[in-house]
């Protein structure tokens, strides 16, 4: 291979051997493998993630996945960047080094014991909670380590009014990991527990209640019994209080994200729906769809849909000023799942009510839809679009009906 320097469009060279053999960009974090040969880790550890089991450079054989750090050349590759910052190239940050297994399974020995000090014990959880906050790697290696059911334990440990810190730490940690289908039987079937992490979404600190929301809606998403899944959203206090997670009053993403899928989790029991709409739900999803970001969008979205399937929710939509013409507008906007959503959302309200028909109109629906059916959109979101503009063709102005092009060429027939 050539020892050359290769020029870049920054008009500066990156010595060859500051290149990632696998990605071929500057290696921010270079590790040495069992050959002797320096990667990238996050290029090494994707190789050996996709099944790869020889060195990408020599073609032997690795028998040994331990990833050495190569301080030597980082800090090489660092005062290069520091000589050509003039350039624009960027000082790579020194990277925080894996958890440590051993380490892991010792924090959460001394987390578990009941023996040791409450201050050890906190001590533990709180290293624990920096490493699971530090990247997905540390995330991992403490996953494999039995880690959920240990913080369970110690979150279950004490479930009176006076929650310690043991317990808000773990409850902190386990917002980070999914549970199994298994951990969340073992939390959805004990009603104390669910009664636990209900009274834990008042408490006063905002960070304690979303992460008690996070938890809540993992057990919820993650439990299959159609009754576990009914007893808990038919708490008479939960909707109230993830609604006012989802209306906390200052920037706080997570906040947002996790309201809403918590809310979209409970919303999923048909029977208690209504619930959600008595706890103000439906202004809350309103004043907030702007805010949301485009995975949190679709999932309000699909929040907005399943209220509106119910009389109530469908009264409570079709009287915010606000509904119909923000519906209208996200078609074809977001993404295709939130067309869906929205289109199907409008189909249940414009049903309800002739009002809300012309509301759509004049809100400019129409056009949106014909765009919609000639889109590459989602077979479901046509169908709810084409039966919408059924419905609205009595509100349809002769006018643009006859003048539209768009309508000329869609597969929507007048009546």
């Amino acid at each position: 291979m050539p020892g050359s320097l290769e020029p870049l469009d920054v008009g500066v060279q990156i010595p060859y051997h500051f290149r990632c053999p696998i990605s071929l960009e500057l290696m921010r974090d270079p590790v040495i493998v069992e050959t002797g040969q320096t990667y990238d880790r996050p290029s090494i550890e994707s190789w050996v993630a996709t099944g790869n089991t020889t060195c990408p450079v020599t073609r032997l054989p690795l028998t040994d996945f331990t990833l050495i750090p190569n301080h030597t050349l980082r800090r090489l590759i660092q005062e290069w960047c520091v000589a050509n910052r003039s350039y624009g190239v960027e000082r790579i940050p020194t990277p925080k080094q894996p958890a440590d297994p051993v380490m892991v399974r010792s924090l959460l020995s001394q987390a578990a014991s009941e023996s040791n000090s409450r201050h050890a014990r906190l001590s533990a959880l709180r290293r624990l909670r920096g490493l699971a906050r530090d990247s997905d790697k540390n995330r991992s290696v403490i996953s494999t380590h039995n880690a959920r059911e240990v913080l369970l334990g110690v979150l279950f440990s004490e479930t009176d009014v006076n929650s310690s810190e043991l317990n808000l730490e773990s409850l902190a940690i386990l917002s980070s990991f999914p549970l199994s289908e298994s951990e969340c039987v073992l939390v959805s079937s004990d009603p104390d527990r669910i009664s636990y992490l209900i009274f834990l979404l008042s408490h006063s600190s905002i960070d304690v209640r979303v992460n008690a929301a996070s938890l809540l809606e993992n057990v919820v998403a993650g439990t299959r019994s159609p009754e576990n899944r009914a007893e808990i959203s038919n708490n008479d206090e939960v909707f109230d209080r993830i609604v006012g997670i989802l209306n906390y009053p200052l920037s706080y993403p997570r906040a947002m994200k996790v309201g809403v899928k918590a809310l979209f989790a409970l919303c999923l029991v048909k029977q208690h729906r209504h619930k959600a709409v008595e706890a103000g739900a439906v202004e809350a999803l309103i004043n907030r769809l702007a805010d949301f970001e485009k995975c949190d969008a679709e999932r309000a979205l699909a929040t907005v849909e399943l209220l509106c399937r119910i009389p109530q929710g469908c009264a409570a939509f079709a009287s915010h000023a606000l509904t119909v013409p923000l519906l209208v507008k996200i078609i074809l906007k977001i993404s295709d799942r939130a067309t869906e959503y929205a289109a199907g959302a409008l189909l249940s309200l414009c049903s309800a009510a002739e009002r809300l028909q012309r509301e759509a109109v004049a809100a400019g629906v129409l056009t949106q839809l014909l765009l919609l059916v000639q889109s590459d959109c989602t077979e479901r979101a046509k169908r709810k679009a084409q039966m919408l503009l059924k419905l609205l063709r009595d509100s349809w102005p002769e006018k643009s009906i006859r003048n539209s092009d768009d309508f000329a060429c869609s597969d929507v027939v007048p009546y």
